[in-house]
Parts: structure tokens; C-alpha cells; sequence
């Protein structure tokens, strides 16, 4: 495994997270701390229910925990308001999930630029960093095409290329191959790998696949809330 910068990318301390439905409150996490270092590539794995994607959604910020706090660049975004949270989404956070989420009326390089669009950018400040992203995921020749005009495989090099494109400083994936045949499933992986290696792109992967957890360089388990 190569060396890694003892920088901390994101830290969670004490996580805690409850749900309530009706008078029942259950609790999901239960005090999870965790350091993932700038330029890892973490998976975390856990039975279906055992608090692993809420775990992810609370670190990227898409849900806030109980108690507990996760920071970022030294700041504790769990504490944030909606606006500044959002603009930390939007600038240092890229998510790629299970379901591609693209427009069907936009092409590849249009939904690849959204984010930035709705950010307030010009796409014409963009055109190089969207060449050499579109290289990366190997969908130069396919730039024009609309989603429908794709592989399930194509379209999540989208989503990865669109999550990719304002350089955030972490990669959330919540089971990018969840939706994929193995073969499709493999490449993306081998995508995801050789984008960490070469980028030193920091990732954190939800996954149930042993196979996919494979790429990355440590493995954290959850299991009932905890982590094993």
C-alpha cells in the first residue's frame, strides 16, 4: 500500500444517530469516531440495517447526526446552517450513488457541468478541466450522447466524471456498483482505483461487495451501529 499523508481529510467523533417513528426511537450509530487521511481510499462495509450509509450520509454532510460532530478543514459541519452547508457540498463534497441521477434531456457534458452551472460558473472557464475529465472516464467520444444513448456502465462514468469536475476535496460513493453487472461493476472500480491513485483523490465508498472493497487501501466494518 502506498504512503499516505498524515493530513486528516474528515474526522468523525462520537457519532451518534437516532430515528424516531411514532414513540419508538431506535439508534442507528452508536458513538462512532473515525479519521480517513487526505488521499485514502476507504471502504465501509456492513450487513443491510447496520448503519454504514447513514454513517456516510452524516460524513458528506447530507444528514446531520444526533450528537457527535464530523470535521472538515477544521470546522464542524454537522453544526453548519443549510446555506453554508450547502456551499461546502457544492465546493469540496462530490457524491456518486447507486442510481446515476442524470438529466435524460441534457448530454454528457452537460450533465457532467451541472453542479457548476447551478455554482454560478461559465462553462467556457471550464473546457479544459472537462476535457481531461471526460479522458479520465473514457467518454471522450461519447460527449454528445444523452443518457438513454448509454451503458448503465457509461452512465455511472458520468455521475463519477460529474462528481469529479469541481475537484472536491472527498469522493462519496454510496455502492456505485450496486446497480452494475460484475464485469460493469469491476471497471468502474478499476476507475475509482486508478482516479485515487493518480489523483490521490480522497474516497469513502459504502459497499456490500467484498470484490469492490478490494480496490480500496482500508476496510472499515459497521456492524449494529458500531464499528467492528
Amino acid at each position: 500500500m502506498r504512503e499516505l499523508t498524515e493530513k486528516v481529510a474528515i474526522e468523525g467523533r462520537n457519532i451518534v444517530k437516532d430515528f424516531q417513528l411514532g414513540d419508538t426511537r431506535t439508534r442507528v450509530l452508536k458513538s462512532i469516531s473515525l479519521k480517513v487521511s487526505q488521499g485514502e481510499f476507504v471502504s465501509i462495509m456492513g450487513q443491510s440495517g447496520s448503519g454504514k450509509s447513514t454513517l456516510l450520509y452524516i460524513l458528506g454532510g447530507l444528514d446531520t447526526p444526533t450528537s457527535g460532530a464530523v470535521f472538515m478543514n477544521g470546522i464542524d459541519i454537522s453544526k453548519l446552517g443549510d446555506e453554508k452547508m450547502s456551499r461546502i457540498r457544492r465546493q469540496n463534497i462530490g457524491f456518486v450513488f447507486q442510481f446515476y441521477n442524470l438529466i435524460p434531456n441534457l448530454n454528457v457534458e452537460e450533465n457532467i457541468m451541472l453542479p457548476l452551472l447551478l455554482d454560478g460558473k461559465k462553462m467556457r472557464d471550464y473546457k479544459k478541466s472537462l476535457m481531461d475529465i471526460l479522458e479520465i472516464v473514457g467518454l471522450s467520444n461519447r460527449r454528445k450522447h444523452t443518457p438513454r444513448e448509454l451503458s448503465g456502465g457509461q452512465q455511472q462514468r458520468v455521475a463519477i466524471a460529474r462528481a469529479l469536475i469541481g475537484k472536491p476535496q472527498i469522493l462519496f460513493a454510496d455502492e456505485p456498483t450496486g446497480n452494475l453487472d460484475s464485469h460493469t461493476g469491476a471497471d468502474i472500480m478499476n476507475l475509482l482505483q486508478e482516479i485515487n491513485r493518480e489523483s490521490r483523490q480522497t474516497i469513502i465508498m459504502v459497499t456490500h461487495s467484498p470484490e469492490a472493497a478490494k480496490s480500496s487501501s482500508r476496510i472499515i466494518t459497521v456492524s449494529d451501529g458500531m464499528i467492528a
